[in-house]
């Protein structure tokens, strides 16, 4: 099985490379540690790459889109139409993620996982038609989807990641685009990490108070109804889970199975993450998390994973705009070491506190 042979070829980071760069770090002209996390990025994309010297040239952003069921019973302030109308958006140019992706020189492959309507798109660079039904089932009332569709999803994840490494890959971040997709990704956190409903779920594309309480309300019950096992990742994510969201484990787990850094978005990003640290923890040295979200649930998907956030800028669109932002900094760090003069190339004198 594809999921399997994946999870199987992530290997742990190189250390030597690790230590390369930091001993290269060490001499740049500067006090050591100087750059703080800039650095920490540095070594930790060599230790990746398997390389003293990382690079980062090829750069994309997989931007997976799918309906979800349980938008029948009001989650969203925005209706279904928006998923579909928005991978149009995508595929024009005009989202914010084009913009960032364009700003930033990334490609960017839009990936139809289930979204409830035929896409009249024909598949290309920008574009995967990879549709496994049209949106889940709404799991208030069952589960989302059959366990046979959650692996399937993840495996489609793991392809199109496949197909982009054969193009040339250095880093890729992760966008989603789905209406109602909070609803899932805080019962995923619920149910993996043990915690309140009502704390980890927030109010997505903006609904009010009562359709929050309603949100909380739903979620909960959907959760009664499956009774998923925590410490299946495939179970929690048939059960209350989305095809974007298993898509994006796939594109997490292939990344590290392929030695590419992964720059996580927000918190759709970040319920993708879970299933697949689930599936294996060992994926957590490859992925880096791009910005903290707005979305309350984010928090407790960090302190679970163990992972710090680059940016903090009060984001909460999705699409893989704060991880674009992401790229951009772990970039900056690689560059740092690549680029910048050792004392001895500069010929600049080192510190003489040799105990400091």
């Amino acid at each position: 099985m594809k999921l399997e042979r994946t999870i199987s070829k992530i290997k742990s980071v190189d250390k030597e490379s690790m230590k390369l760069a930091k001993d290269r770090q060490d001499t740049l002209t500067k006090p050591p540690g100087s750059l703080g996390m800039l650095e920490e990025l540095s070594i930790r994309v060599a230790g990746i790459q398997a390389k003293a010297l990382p690079e980062i040239k090829h750069k994309a952003v997989i931007t997976m889109a799918g309906d979800h069921g349980v938008v029948d019973e009001g989650v969203s302030a925005y209706p279904r139409e928006v998923t579909s109308q928005m991978v149009y958006n995508f595929i024009r140019g005009g989202a914010g993620i084009n913009v960032l992706a364009r700003h930033m020189g990334a490609r960017i492959i839009v990936v139809d996982m289930g979204v409830a309507a035929d896409l009249n798109l024909e598949d290309g660079e920008a574009f995967r038609s990879k549709k496994i039904a049209y949106g889940t089932d709404n799991f208030i009332k069952g589960p989302a989807m059959s366990r046979e569709d959650a692996v399937r999803s993840i495996e489609v994840g793991i392809e199109v990641v496949e197909g982009e490494v054969n193009k040339g890959l250095d880093i890729l971040a992760t966008g989603d685009m789905g209406i109602g997709n909070t609803t899932p990704s805080s019962a995923i956190v619920a149910a993996i990490t043990g915690r309140e409903v009502r704390r980890v779920t927030g109010r997505g594309t903006g609904i009010g108070d009562a359709a929050f309480e309603d949100k909380v309300r739903i979620i909960e019950r959907g959760l009664k109804v499956n009774k998923s096992n925590p410490a299946d990742a495939l179970d929690v994510l048939s059960k209350v889970g989305g095809f974007e969201i298993g898509g994006l484990a796939g594109v997490i787990l292939a990344g590290a199975a392929n030695r590419v850094p992964v720059v996580l978005d927000g918190f759709i990003s970040g319920a993708a993450a879970l299933i697949a640290y689930t599936l294996t923890p060992q994926v957590k040295d490859y992925m880096f998390a791009a910005h903290q979200s707005v979305e309350v649930g984010h928090v407790a998907i960090l302190e679970h994973i163990g992972l710090r956030p680059l940016l903090d800028l009060n984001l909460r669109l999705g699409e893989g705009t704060g991880a674009t932002l992401g790229i951009s900094v772990v970039e900056a760090g690689v560059k740092i070491l690549r680029e910048m003069a050792t004392f001895a190339e500069a010929d600049v004198s080192e510190s003489e506190d040799k105990g400091g």
